[in-house]
């Protein structure tokens, strides 16, 4: 209930503040009750909240520790001692206010596994003593136990193929679109998916020690660990708080010892002094600002889930993106293809687009969308054998698709043109009929145009760009040389991916992660900004710090721009708010300002301040 009583409350006191306002000079004593009330029902949460944090940090570190909570609600009881009831519940209000805004703000940053945790695999097909299938839960599962997985079917824990052959979809791993074809031998992975063939393995890890478990457990410590703009924020709070409090007696003091005023008088100035150290401005100075940035960016397809994301934003030195469905179109596309002179193109084209009609492979249909204006196609029957390709027997003729390493007798030519289309990052399949290799069809997963466009902007403002990728070597150094990225890692696994961040953190903090996978969560939550592409899994989104609606990274270079333009202003609030509050202190011990003066000039530098941070508003993409 205390979650949402005092919010109820502050709009209570509001209430009680705005009728008070309404009513006659006559009715003063009235007035006086509800500007009392508002102070303390408004005003109840700041007064809670600033002695639970007192109590508990007192303990922490073993010594009194106030903060702004209770210096704010001492301000509003010495304005009220002194007869100003309008003016401490005005500083009530809109330090609550502001409160109760930046706490919405940061609770949209609290991240959530629980999409993560549904992906994991419940049950398993095993073989038991008898040879016979039985299906267990996964936890059940043992080192040396023998599975049977379905065509389709998720890979319960982490093993090796043992029987059959079998084409699986790794995204969930590795991130990589095309899936990896397995052998008798090959490892295989929990979390990721069979294709349309049966086979058998062994398991190598129980459930608890997986790659995806692995992912789940570094998600959870990574969200555990506080970002340095909030360890920063946290160790600010009392020292400011601690010097205001320090000055009280100072300022008491000084008046009749040194100034020659009464003791009254020293005690009224005591108080004006209390009011204009009261950090009504600075409390201020950068929430209007920060979810005015929200709101211009979730305006333009780029959500926030706190403010101190967008502020890190501009101070990135190095930002990492995922390869493919990041920097790349996610699936792959034809980009070339040859065929010798010997034969009929656009009839073999025609037999190459049937064959690749039946088969559900992501090249297949690379294929099929490369030569789309091949109409006529004949009718013929094809054969898929998983790690080997398609083959087709039309009109007294064998055709077969495949990888070139099937192929045993290929023309210099061909292989030519084949080592230069895969130094290019290119995947490549041969045409052969009759045994003999007449073409070849090279496919990439091509990079998106938003994705240059933001690698050249975050270049030019010496942001180091890297991508990280599952792919091997020559294909993630190709599309880093497209985009012009400064540095490719190769190779790299979820685990890895992780590793690389730190080190990276290492060298250059704040830094970024942009990603669309579960195999990405581990990496963008241990980011100082995690920046999570719409389109990518839930789990991915749900960990971010940042979620860029329509995949277009253009919209992450304005929000880039926005965060510098947001931080400009932050600073030029405190500046506003720190010379008001120096301005006051100097007019007070002058003797130049009252209560009613202070607070008014102390107020208008916080509305000053509001609107300086709501220009954000008003803010165009280009």
């Amino acid at each position: 209930m205390r979650k949402y009583a005092p919010l109820w409350l502050y709009f209570v006191g509001l209430g009680l503040f705005l009728i008070a306002l309404l009513l006659p000079t006559s009715l003063n004593l009235v007035q006086i009750i509800l500007m009392v009330l508002t102070t303390f029902v408004a005003g109840y949460h700041v007064a809670w909240e600033g002695i639970e944090e007192t109590i508990e940090c007192t303990k922490q570190r073993h010594r009194v520790t106030l903060n702004i909570h209770v210096l704010m609600f001492a301000a509003a009881l010495g304005a009220m001692v002194i007869g100003s009831f309008t003016e401490a519940a005005l500083l009530i209000l809109i330090f609550a206010g502001a409160h109760f805004l930046e706490e919405y703000a940061e609770n949209k940053s609290r991240k959530e596994i629980t999409s993560l945790l549904k992906m994991a695999p419940v049950e398993a097909r095993r073989f038991n003593a008898q040879g016979e299938i039985e299906v267990v839960g996964v936890s059940q599962l043992e080192i040396g136990d023998r599975l049977q997985i379905l065509n389709g079917a998720q890979v319960p824990t982490d093993g090796t193929i043992s029987q059959g052959i079998a084409s699986i979809d790794e995204s969930s791993i590795n991130g990589e679109s095309i899936p990896r074809e397995k052998q008798v031998g090959d490892p295989v992975f929990g979390s990721t998916i069979n294709g349309n063939s049966t086979f058998e393995m062994t398991v190598t890890k129980t459930s608890d020690e997986t790659v995806f478990a692995k992912i789940i457990t570094m998600v959870e410590a990574a969200q555990a660990s506080p970002t340095k703009t909030a360890t920063m924020i946290q160790k600010f709070e009392p020292i400011y708080v601690n010097i205001v409090i320090a000055l009280l007696p100072v300022v008491l003091l000084a008046g009749p010892y040194l100034l020659h005023w009464s003791w009254t008088t020293s005690f009224y100035r005591m108080i004006v002094f209390l009011v204009s150290a009261s950090p009504c401005a600075l409390a201020a100075s950068a929430v209007p600002a920060t979810l005015s940035g929200i709101s211009n960016l979730a305006r333009n397809g780029v959500l926030f889930k706190g403010g101190a994301f967008l502020s890190n934003l501009a101070q990135l030195k190095a930002i990492a993106f995922d390869k493919t469905g990041t920097l790349t179109q996610g699936t792959p596309a034809v980009t070339d293809h040859y065929f010798s002179d010997t034969v009929d193109q656009l009839a073999l084209t025609q037999v190459i687009v049937a064959m690749e009609q039946q088969s559900n492979h992501p090249l297949a249909e690379a294929i099929v969308t490369g030569f789309s204006e091949v109409t006529e196609l004949p009718t013929l029957t094809s054969e898929n054998e998983v790690g080997r390709g398609l083959t087709a027997h039309f009109e007294g003729h064998t055709y077969v698709i495949g990888k070139p390493g099937r192929f045993t007798d290929v023309a210099p030519e061909f292989l030519s043109r084949f080592e230069t289309l895969g130094k290019q990052g290119k995947t490549v399949v041969f045409v052969a009929v009759d045994d003999q290799v007449v073409g070849l069809i090279a496919m990439m997963d091509l990079p998106k145009e938003s994705a240059k466009e933001a690698i050249a902007y975050f270049n030019r403002h010496q942001v180091e760009t890297v991508m990280i990728t599952g792919d091997a070597q020559h294909t993630g150094e190709a599309v880093a040389q497209t985009l012009s990225i400064k540095r490719a890692i190769t190779n790299v696994l979820p685990e890895q991916k992780v590793d690389v961040i730190q080190q990276m953190r290492q060298t250059a903090q704040p830094i970024a992660m942009v990603g669309d996978g579960v195999n990405d969560a581990p990496a963008l939550a241990t980011a100082d900004v995690g920046i999570a592409m719409g389109s990518g899994t839930d789990v991915a989104i749900d960990v971010a710090d940042v979620v860029l609606v329509e995949n277009d990274l253009s919209r992450l270079t304005y929000a880039h721009r926005l965060s510098n333009k947001m931080n400009r202003i932050v600073i030029e609030n405190i500046v506003i708010a720190m010379s008001i509050v120096a301005l006051l202190i100097v007019l007070n011990v002058l003797q130049i300002t009252d209560i009613a003066w202070g607070v008014a000039v102390h107020e208008g530098s916080t509305l000053v301040v509001i609107l300086n941070g709501l220009r954000l508003l008003l803010v165009r993409r280009k």
